[in-house]
């Protein structure tokens, strides 16, 4: 547990455990957190610079450790029990119903999870269970593709797929080594080796025309790992090409849900964006879904596609109409 994201939250249980255990032993408390003493100390010393605004002595944590007994001042502030608010709640407990609802993501003690919602209702109040719900949670879904993925993960066997391919419209045929369900972006996907591509792929579940689960053993090879899902499910080739879009402030929501190259402010709230298209039509779309809120600059060639598919549309509307 040595990285940040792991010591920021450790940091934050040790300061209220000293507060409440005054003169507590270094060696006692490093067993306590799973640490070796050389890194509690190294702990303490990142505490004794941490406190409120101002920086100054009276505002910092103050702590020692001499003769091995630990003694913490100055920290009621942080010390004090965390309050969530009506929004923080409510944001859990729509996550917690989405665990409940994809098994292979809950714990394993069933019982776990009910607990946890009870408890958490009970401490946000009445507004914050009002709110989640108001929230129906459900895992998208092909008919029959959750409960064959599910069978396929428990027996550990390989699938067949037909799969929905949006951006060529067409259906492939596939067969992966299934390795476990994942929720991003708000999608349930299923993480396998893919036999078709020979690498690890994410399937949505939704796009799944038919599953079948086969006889034959899942054995994915050595270089089947986890796909790294910080940066999210769309992440670019550096062969993409390369589009340049204008969008006006109704559209910066791009900016924010896609990989860009390069943002810049226009003034009036308008953005210049640089972003890899994974193929022609993928960005035909985003440009038809922008409107009027964004237009594609270049290249040239794609710009006019857009243009094309943009008037074929209204000529539609226009003979509906």
């Amino acid at each position: 547990m040595s990285g940040s994201a792991d010591r920021l939250p450790r940091l934050l249980a040790l300061v209220p455990y000293l507060m409440s255990h005054p003169g507590a032993q270094v060696g006692e408390v490093a067993e306590v957190f799973g640490l070796t003493e050389k890194q509690l100390i190294d702990d303490l010393q990142l505490v004794w610079m941490c406190g409120l605004p101002g920086h100054t002595p009276g505002d910092l944590i103050d702590v020692s450790w001499d003769g091995g007994e630990i003694l913490i001042d100055n920290a009621d502030t942080i010390a004090r029990p965390l309050r969530l608010g009506i929004d923080e709640a409510s944001a859990l407990l729509v996550a917690l119903r989405m665990l409940a609802a994809t098994p292979e993501l809950a714990p394993h003690d069933g019982d776990a999870l009910p607990r946890v919602v009870a408890k958490l209702e009970r401490a946000a109040g009445e507004g914050a269970a009002a709110v989640s719900s108001q929230v129906a949670v459900d895992v998208d879904a092909a008919p029959d593709a959750l409960p064959r993925v599910r069978e396929a993960l428990t027996r550990k066997r390989r699938l067949s797929l037909r799969y929905y391919v949006p951006g060529r419209d067409e259906v492939t045929p596939r067969q992966v080594d299934p390795m476990r369900i994942v929720v991003a972006d708000g999608r349930t996907y299923l993480e396998c080796w893919c036999y078709r591509a020979e690498a690890m792929r994410l399937f949505r579940l939704d796009r799944m025309l038919g599953v079948e689960v086969l006889d034959e053993p899942a054995d994915p090879p050595a270089e089947a790992e986890p796909i790294d899902l910080a940066q999210g499910v769309f992440r670019p080739s550096p062969t993409d090409e390369l589009v340049e879009l204008e969008v006006t402030a109704a559209g910066r929501w791009v900016a924010e849900y896609y990989p860009c190259e390069q943002v810049t402010e226009l003034g009036e709230g308008r953005l210049r964006i640089t972003l890899r298209a994974r193929d022609d039509d993928w960005i035909l779309k985003l440009a038809l879904r922008l409107g009027d809120t964004g237009r594609v600059v270049s290249p040239p060639r794609l710009a006019g596609r857009v243009r094309e598919e943009a008037e074929r549309a209204l000529e539609l509307y226009a003979q509906r109409a």
